[in-house]
């Protein structure tokens, strides 16, 4: 709860210093016009004047005024915030800090990953941080010598393996099929908490109860092998006389 709190109040921080820099800008703008109007400066004609050099200028400063706006689009529609857990393209890391220009990652390994925001909000980004339940898939093969009454055994074994776990809802187990050279088992299931490392430890216990259960029902698991049989050949016929 702490923790969550302190996200909040650091992305409220970010959308308001991005905001506020905004607004002294413009306000600095307005200030000056007003300036040079109570000085006697035609205003209009400046105007005119910056408009003409304004596109030139919005030209050569567009990445910086896409930046710009997409930081504005950022603080306003809130795709993400600060300790959310973001994929973009093929960086992945937990977010610092959102400015003007860019966003700043931290990645799992450690290292900074800077992005500018136009580019952030043209790519497709995976926000973990809004992840409330986990969805798991996974996979178990076994040798084809095992008896069917075994075999009929084993989606049993892992449901009960799973619905044993806190924080988890069983969905289904099934002999999903024939493999090249196992029985193929597919179960799937969903954590109820967003944190990984809770799903690692679900995972972990599932699959140590499995083993145990396989263990104490002489189940073998199955791993990729190769049988060759060897064919006596026929004795050679008697050469003729």
């Amino acid at each position: 709860m702490v923790e969550q709190r302190r996200a909040a109040a650091a992305d409220g921080e970010a959308s308001l210093n991005i905001l506020r820099a905004v607004g002294v800008a413009a306000a600095w703008i307005v200030a000056f016009l007003m300036l040079l109007a109570n000085l006697g400066v035609e205003i209009m004609p400046l105007l005119a004047g910056l408009g003409i050099g304004g596109v030139a200028v919005a030209l050569a400063v567009q990445n910086v005024l896409g930046d710009l706006l997409a930081s504005l689009s950022i603080a306003l529609d809130k795709p993400f915030k600060v300790g959310d857990l973001l994929v973009v393209g093929e960086e992945k890391g937990t977010v610092e800090h959102i400015g003007i220009k860019s966003t700043r990652l931290r990645s799992l390994s450690g290292e900074q990953i800077v992005i500018a925001n136009s580019d952030l909000l043209r790519s497709r980004v995976r926000n973990y941080g809004l992840l409330y339940e986990r969805r798991v898939v996974f996979r178990i093969g076994i040798v084809y010598e095992t008896p069917l009454e075994q075999i009929s055994e084993v989606a049993r074994i892992l449901e009960a393996a799973i619905r044993a776990q806190p924080k988890t809802r069983f969905d289904r187990a099934h002999f999903a099929g024939h493999g090249d050279f196992a029985l193929n088992f597919e179960a799937v299931y969903f954590v109820l908490d967003a944190a990984y490392h809770t799903y690692m430890d679900i995972q972990q216990a599932i699959n140590l109860q499995v083993h145990g259960e396989f263990a104490r029902r002489g189940i073998e698991f199955a791993y990729p092998t190769a049988k060759h049989y060897m064919v006596p050949l026929a004795p050679p016929a008697p050469a003729s006389q």
